[in-house]
């Protein structure tokens, strides 16, 4: 059958735009339902544990990352200096270091970086609830709501996650 023939035939036409509208629902749902922050807790280096559940009704980075990632080293002096320019808008940070990282390079690099904000190992527990994570880095924006605003897979454009985060700060 030829698509003149479908484009001629009234009922078939119907029933190829029904098809379409179907699947465009059910992709938007599938898709908006994966852009939520899920349930996860995060191991901070001094013991103590931050969920996504504690971070609700703020704006907030989970950025996946290693010491023996050279881009990852690259991007933690810039990821510093987004935090600080953001945290007095109420911007929180929770840099999770990967299950295969040593936990004494994790804390001798926040240590002797003195990053400013929360530092956690992850056990492959939060890695798999953030969509199994395996690239790093990799930086989660989520929103007030726990919505996922943007996925960055290696060195975000800063200047865009800037603009991101006014916005998500901006709004209450």
């Amino acid at each position: 059958m030829s698509s003149t023939s479908v484009s001629r035939n009234p009922v078939r036409l119907v029933l190829a735009a029904v098809v379409v509208v179907a699947l465009a629902v059910v992709g938007y749902f599938a898709f908006n339902s994966q852009q939520r922050a899920p349930d996860a807790t995060f191991t901070l280096l001094s013991g103590q544990k931050v969920s996504t559940a504690d971070l609700k009704g703020k704006v907030y980075l989970v950025n996946f990352w290693a010491t023996n990632c050279d881009t990852c080293m690259q991007e933690m002096p810039s990821m510093v200096s987004t935090y600080n320019r953001f945290k007095d808008q109420g911007l929180e940070f929770v840099a999770v270091a990967m299950n295969y990282d040593a936990p004494m390079y994790v804390a001798n690099y926040a240590q002797t970086r003195k990053l400013p904000f929360k530092v956690a190992m992850d056990d492959g527990t939060a890695a798999k609830q953030f969509g199994n994570v395996q690239l790093t880095p990799t930086t989660f924006v989520i929103d007030r709501n726990g919505k996922i605003l943007k996925r960055y897979v290696g060195e975000p454009q800063f200047a865009e996650l800037d603009k991101l985060l006014e916005k998500a700060l901006a709004t209450t």
